[in-house]
């Protein structure tokens, strides 16, 4: 059995309260592949690709209570193809694996407060959709409502209800939304942002109930092999710029740190897209911090360069945390620890943006 398999097997004995057979996948599986030259089409494409291997929504965002306290949020759903049980007519066989992850990053508790959930997929208790976005565990959910993307998560020190409404396009990363994560194209994923998301509701923290407001970002990404050979994991940025525009950066890391591979995607303020190749985005660490629980060394602040290009001038900003600790611990679902928090986005030490780093592979290889 192959380390991927023995870590979904653990991962679905240690969060799943259920008995599971001891299978490996079938033989003669396959994955969908990820290929150049498809369409993404919304809202259809919103919904799951459950032939895939590995899939995401991810929402992120800043909100702020009446009082003008800033607060970081996230929530997001993984659906996972297991190979397992597909020739299964039982609707318990767990072919398909759902887990999930919400956090809060407020600067007065200085951590983060954190929950996840892990299930088969098992409509009503857990599963999606493949027309629009809807993916739901228990009483954890993300649906799009033919206005807006709808999400509630419950932990044991906060919960939010909030909702986000699309103020712009839809960004369709790489080549119309074909992401490669590596010179070879077989590493690649179907990938798209939503960008500059209104969002409000309610936020419970602290004993409090909060009315907020704030901007988010959604990703939607689906892979069969985004990992290319020699990654050790990645470092994503995604920013809503100040004057209406967006960027989404990423490097694909090597275990000393080198870039194997980077990208990314500059919306400017008019509406103009420009798709950032892997020459012309370079990312340099600043600061570090070190976590006390695990130990881990992460670069909590960044100098990220982007080439000039033809009609677009070379920039030159910087990420600055909300908070240093911003660490995940995701053991109990993805098995995995990384670093994932609200940063601004700096120019000339103006902040001209505000929006999420994701940091992983840190301190054990991610596995994907």
């Amino acid at each position: 059995m192959t380390a991927f398999w023995r870590l979904v097997l653990a991962m679905l004995g240690a969060a799943v309260p259920v008995a599971l057979p001891a299978a490996e996948p079938a033989e003669g599986a396959a994955y969908a592949p990820v290929l150049p030259g498809r369409q993404l089409v919304l809202p259809a494409d919103g919904g799951a690709h459950d032939a895939h291997r590995t899939e995401w929504w991810y929402v992120t965002g800043w909100v702020e209570d009446e009082q003008r306290r800033a607060r970081g949020f996230q929530i997001t759903f993984f659906r996972v193809r297991t190979l397992i049980g597909e020739d299964n007519p039982s609707r318990f066989a767990p072919s398909q694996l759902l887990l999930a992850h919400a956090a809060l990053a407020d600067p007065a508790h200085g951590r983060l407060r954190h929950a996840e959930r892990a299930a088969r997929a098992l409509p009503p208790l857990a599963g999606y959709a493949d027309t629009h976005t809807e993916v739901w565990i228990g009483d954890w959910s993300l649906r799009w409502d033919g206005e807006r993307y709808l999400s509630r998560a419950f932990g044991e020190d906060f919960a939010f209800e909030l909702a986000f409404r699309p103020t712009v396009a839809p960004l369709f990363n790489g080549d119309q939304g074909f992401s490669q994560k590596a010179a070879d194209p077989a590493h690649a994923s179907y990938y798209y942002s939503r960008p500059q998301l209104a969002v409000d509701g309610t936020v419970h923290v602290a004993g409090e109930e909060l009315a907020v407001s704030g901007s988010g970002w959604l990703d939607h990404e689906w892979s069969s092999a985004i990992m290319p050979p020699g990654a050790q994991g990645w470092d994503w940025l995604g920013i809503n710029l100040a004057d209406g525009g967006a960027l989404m950066a990423f490097q694909m890391r090597a275990e000393d740190g080198h870039a194997l591979w980077a990208a990314g995607t500059l919306r400017a303020s008019d509406g103009v897209q420009h798709r950032l190749g892997a020459d012309e985005v370079r990312f340099q660490p600043l600061r570090y911090w070190r976590s006390p629980r695990t130990g881990n060394r992460y670069p909590v602040a960044w100098r990220v360069e982007i080439a000039a290009a033809q009609g677009r001038a070379a920039r030159v900003v910087e990420v600055e945390p909300l908070m240093d600790d911003q660490e995940l611990d995701s053991r109990r679902s993805t098995g995995a620890v990384y670093w994932e928090g609200a940063v601004r986005l700096l120019e000339e030490g103006r902040e001209i943006g505000r929006g999420y780093l994701e940091m992983t592979g840190y301190g054990e290889r991610l596995r994907m």
